[in-house]
């Protein structure tokens, strides 16, 4: 449960002094000296991947955000007193013990949201959901997991390899975290400090002019919390380098040119433990000297003769990466008219084929001697009395 200024009911039960092992009647320096040495010791920069830690830190962070502030201090604690003193019915949204028919601890909060003021949610609002609270849980989620970025390549591939699919080798650069000092900035083998600008925070609070303020990064850390005294000599102290390697990535079956393919967790690496980006590549197909692809069908243009066309013929044509196979072109087809071999095109999402689409084009021999022009003058004797270009004129 939480009200409009972001209490949590639920951090009533939490004890931030046994979090950061000091006593409920320690001093401040006494709390901050215990925070600074829990956060180095479990700050993500220095123990990547290991979530225990990530969480033990987060959980540091929360704590010394709230008795690390002498105001928050003191109202958390009159929370816990509260708590303990029999309140605990008004937390789960039961009536408080001994009051007339009870009362829910939403009616107290509401009373703040609705801005009567007072009361518990003066005091419960003020110390979870003002400008501190809300600070200390963007310090917080500065250092949580965050996925890797996508990166963008592309791959030449032959027309044969993209009708079959093929497996090739990419070369990747990203950005990512420097190799020697992991994204810490610091030069390896020294050790971290808490900030003295921000005291670990990761921010620090800026005027924005009269009574606001705004935060913003700690110019001095990065917002890393920490700070290293020798900078590393690699990343000159950014924590961020480029990281190149070579991938191995399948290209599948019956993939168009152009197309762009995803592949999940190939991409830049994440950070304080988080998934690696995705991997897009855009794929170029190089062209067949002998095919063509219209979506999944291939095509093909089959050199025939007049006489073929004129007479009938059957004919055999090359399929792709497969056996022949024989076209029966009827008497009397026409130029240019496109025959259906079926299941010889390219794969299909659903893993079925499309066609080869061969047409038919007559090829004129650049010269005709002997026999073979004697065979054609007396073809076009045969044939002078046939009009064929009279609908010309009479549509023209």
């Amino acid at each position: 449960m939480s009200n409009a200024d972001g209490f949590r009911a639920d951090w009533a039960q939490k004890d931030f002094y046994q979090e950061l092992g000091v006593a409920k009647d320690a001093t401040a320096d006494q709390i901050k000296k215990a925070y600074r040495k829990l956060a180095r010791a479990n700050h993500p920069d220095s123990n990547p991947g290991d979530t225990a830690k990530h969480d033990k830190f987060k959980a540091v962070a929360e704590a010394y955000d709230v008795v690390g502030d002498p105001e928050k201090r003191k109202k958390y604690d009159e929370m816990r007193s509260a708590y303990a003193g029999g309140f605990r019915g008004g937390f789960s949204g039961g009536g408080f013990p001994g009051g007339e028919g009870g009362f829910d601890l939403n009616d107290l909060l509401r009373d703040r949201a609705g801005g009567s003021g007072g009361g518990f949610g003066d005091m419960f609002g003020d110390l979870f959901g003002g400008g501190a609270g809300r600070q200390g849980g963007r310090a917080r989620r500065a250092s949580r997991a965050q996925k890797g970025a996508d990166v963008e390549t592309s791959a030449t591939i032959s027309f044969t390899d993209a009708i079959d699919g093929v497996t090739v080798s990419l070369r990747l650069t990203a950005d990512s975290a420097c190799p020697d000092c992991k994204g810490t900035g610091g030069k390896p083998g020294t050790k971290p400090r808490v900030c003295p600008e921000c005291e670990g925070a990761g921010f620090v609070v800026a005027s924005a002019g009269g009574a606001f303020s705004i935060n913003e990064t700690c110019p001095r850390c990065g917002g890393r919390q920490l700070i290293y005294d020798e900078a590393c000599p690699t990343c000159h102290g950014s924590g961020r380098g480029l990281s190149a390697r070579t991938i191995q990535a399948r290209i599948p079956a019956g993939v168009k040119d152009g197309q762009r393919i995803r592949l999940r967790g190939k991409g830049a690496p994440g950070e304080n433990g988080g998934a690696a980006g995705d991997l897009y590549v855009t794929v170029k197909v190089s062209p067949h000297r002998l095919f063509g692809r219209k979506d999944d069908n291939l095509t093909i243009d089959v050199p025939v003769s007049f006489d073929e066309l004129a007479l009938g013929a059957e004919i055999r044509i090359p399929t792709l990466g497969g056996t022949p196979v024989t076209l029966k072109v009827p008497a009397g087809t026409p130029n240019g008219r496109t025959f259906r071999v079926r299941g010889r095109g390219a794969p299909k999402s659903d893993g079925s084929k499309g066609d080869l689409l061969a047409t038919v084009e007559v090829q004129v021999p650049a010269s005709v001697d002997g026999p073979a022009r004697e065979a054609v003058e007396a073809y076009r004797s045969a044939t002078a009395g046939r009009p064929l270009r009279t609908k010309l004129f009479e549509e023209a």
